[in-house]
């Protein structure tokens, strides 16, 4: 995996919930409240897929002893 692809994820997640809160009324509100919740799994993934990069890359360097 590389940088490109998680930092990809993370914006379309953030977008995701963005285009449900603002631009789709039609859906009834369950419907909503699981689009948000699922681009804010897309997004906390990302972020956790991003802490692990760094820290496998702190490991490999030995820089976090």
């Amino acid at each position: 995996m590389n940088w490109a692809a998680v930092a990809l994820v993370g914006i379309f997640g953030l977008m995701w919930v963005g285009v449900v809160v603002y631009a789709d009324q039609g859906s009834s509100l369950p419907i909503r409240i699981v689009q948000v919740v699922f681009g804010l799994v897309l997004f906390g993934w990302a972020g956790y897929k991003a802490f692990s990069m760094v820290s496998r890359t702190y490991d490999e360097e030995g820089s976090n002893r």
